[in-house]
């Protein structure tokens, strides 16, 4: 009889590494019967919703899997509210609606009745995670019950980056906590977003034939247009070469998103695994559905268990060395839970405040709406010259323009204007003295660990470069605007490391890029076009240009969007500003005829535009 071979025994602090780690994935999933149940619940849904979602998670640290189950389940519980058969769209709202209240509530009680939200409660606690930018997701799953529809790419896009990238984020959150930071690079974040992009392409591809079935067609009009005749064959559920081509084109376009070697360098090879092997899984998908044909509009393809063993097997033994030679941070005993109005991590984007009142208790002039500028851009000049007429050193002036930024969001909330953006940083101030940058940069961060904003309906948006600046800023800077992106007052704008000249460049790269794709033809651009591939499609032309420090020049920001901005300068220096200085600025606006070309319309009574006669006028600020 034949010896049955021994397989190789693995090194022994690999060994122990993974029996430490399993043990404590089974302690964080806790001794009370119900939450245990609730973790493996989450892990059986996983599992059988999404496999390959499962197999990726399979490829974290022991430790982190139980708080993957719990987050993927509420991904896959919401979808299925959403997408429930035979069921009205605002019924399947409602059940979304309901679903999501109740987490919000069971997440203030440290507890639930539902074993998937109890896992998730747990999970947010224990790993200290903020959940709070969830909520726009959560919003998006509600509408996809009432059936979406694209115009076109940037449509599409901004749907994924709302409902795919807030759960993404929650396992960088997880790896974070652990101590194994899934650090993304700086030069690479188009990669990522095109990797996002690639995946919910694919995604799409995959449940074609369940979308066709309930009603859904989720591709945007401008991939379609190409193909005449796809989108009613689609919807007729008929394959024909009008349907081949697109799904050919679409498929080709997926594939180029995911492909990003560059994606994973220097990044920790725990994460970096993870990343590579879901590339390596998403092409196997394509693959699937290139060879599917007329099936796939029957039924999702799937590629086979062979195919999915070649690229799994090797990289769990990458994930096992990885994991063995890291140490990992786990969390303790769950904290007990916070108050709805407590600072706490689990908190939601509720309860949010008015800004503080003027110290002087100044209200805002009224102005008519037709005079009421959509956004104001400001240069806020003169803070190194500010302390220095003092006798102070110059980045002293940057700590003290902190107030009057302060009381520009105040004063932008209080008078209702939708659109505020600020100058902070040019990609020229690199010149300045290492100290003076030093100091504007701890400023920002610090106004970022500080939060003065967030309480308040501001969501908040950086514009500018990622290379030059440190990574931990970038990265705050990027969660503060994820954490807000929800919030529907005032958008706020904070230019770091920011030219208009480097913008319009980069723009121009994208939309040579997406001609390359194939997404546009270069032949037929326009200004449209170029507008959908700046970094913020949905900003606004610039109405009135506001610079203080007694300087007049527009000083290269935002030179596309301000191209018929009304200029505004004013002699005195950024710290000595408030709120009322924006309040002046604005009424002096609604003065202006702004023709755009055009033969001037009546000016209305200038009685309209007085400030309010409890505003006391704001004196004239000296000149420096």
């Amino acid at each position: 009889m034949r010896t049955k071979p021994q397989p190789t025994p693995a090194p022994l602090h690999s060994v122990t590494h993974a029996r430490r780690s399993r043990a404590a994935s089974r302690a964080l999933m806790g001794e009370d019967p119900a939450l245990r149940a609730g973790y493996r619940l989450c892990r059986r849904i996983t599992r059988q919703h999404d496999p390959a979602i499962y197999a990726l998670v399979q490829l974290m640290p022991a430790v982190l899997r139980p708080a993957c189950w719990a987050l993927w389940a509420a991904v896959t519980v919401l979808d299925d509210l959403a997408d429930t058969p035979d069921t009205e769209p605002a019924q399947r709202a409602a059940r979304v609606e309901a679903w999501t209240r109740a987490l919000k509530q069971d997440l203030t009680a440290g507890t639930s009745t539902d074993p998937v939200r109890y896992a998730v409660v747990d999970t947010a606690g224990r790993w200290r995670l903020d959940l709070s930018d969830l909520q726009g997701a959560m919003a998006r799953t509600r509408e996809d019950a009432l059936g979406l529809r694209f115009t076109d790419w940037a449509a599409w896009r901004a749907w994924c980056n709302e409902e795919i990238v807030p759960w993404g984020d929650q396992a960088r959150q997880l790896l974070e906590r652990a101590g194994a930071p899934m650090t993304l690079r700086l030069d690479r974040h188009a990669d990522y977003e095109q990797f996002m992009d690639g995946t919910q392409l694919i995604n799409m591809l995959t449940d074609l034939s369940t979308d066709l079935a309930q009603g859904h067609m989720l591709l945007p009009q401008e991939a379609l247009e190409p193909f005449p005749g796809a989108e009613a064959d689609l919807t007729q559920g008929r394959w024909s070469p009008a349907v081949a081509a697109l799904i050919a084109e679409l498929t080709a376009l997926a594939r180029r998103r995911v492909t990003r070697p560059a994606m994973t360098r220097g990044m920790h090879p725990g994460p970096a695994n993870v990343l590579d092997t879901a590339a390596d899984l998403m092409r196997l998908q394509l693959d699937a559905i290139e060879a599917a044909g007329p099936t796939l509009l029957t039924r999702p393809p799937r590629p086979s268990v062979a195919a999915h063993t070649r690229v799994l097997l090797p990289a769990r033994l990458r994930s096992a060395l990885a994991w063995s030679l890291t140490p990992l941070t786990v969390p303790g005993p769950r904290p007990p839970a916070v108050g709805v109005g407590d600072p706490g991590p689990a908190t939601h984007d509720t309860g949010l405040r008015p800004p503080p009142p003027h110290p002087d208790g100044v209200r805002p002039p009224r102005i008519a709406a037709d005079r009421m500028p959509s956004h104001v851009a400001v240069i806020m000049d003169g803070n190194g010259r500010w302390a220095e007429q003092r006798g102070l050193p110059r980045h002293e002036g940057h700590r003290a323009g902190t107030a009057a930024l302060h009381e520009m969001v105040y004063g932008a909330l209080e008078i209702g204007l939708r659109h505020l953006t600020l100058y902070t940083f040019s990609t020229e101030n690199w010149k300045r003295g290492t100290e003076e940058i030093t100091t504007i940069l701890e400023t920002v961060r610090h106004e970022l660990d500080e939060g003065p904003f967030r309480d308040l309906d501001v969501r908040q948006r950086w514009s500018g470069r990622p290379d030059k600046l440190p990574e931990d800023l970038v990265h705050a800077l990027r969660r503060e605007q994820q954490r807000t992106r929800t919030r529907t007052g005032l958008t706020l704008t904070v230019c770091i490391n920011y030219g208009g000249r480097d913008e319009i460049t980069r723009t121009a790269a994208a939309l040579a890029q997406a001609a390359r794709e194939g997404e546009v033809d270069p032949h037929l651009l326009g200004e449209d076009d170029f507008a959908r591939h700046l970094p913020y499609p949905d900003m606004p032309d610039v109405d009135l240009l506001w610079r203080t420090g007694n300087e007049q020049r527009t000083s290269n920001f935002l030179p596309w969007h301000a191209t018929y901005a009304e200029l505004h300068f004013t002699p005195g220096y950024w710290p000595d500003n408030d709120r009322r200085d924006l309040w002046q600025a604005i009424t002096e606006y609604g003065r202006r005829q702004r023709r755009h070309g055009a033969v001037p319309a009546p000016l209305a009574s200038p009685e309209k535009h007085r400030p309010s006669p409890d505003v006391p006028a704001r004196p004239a600020c000296p000149r420096h």
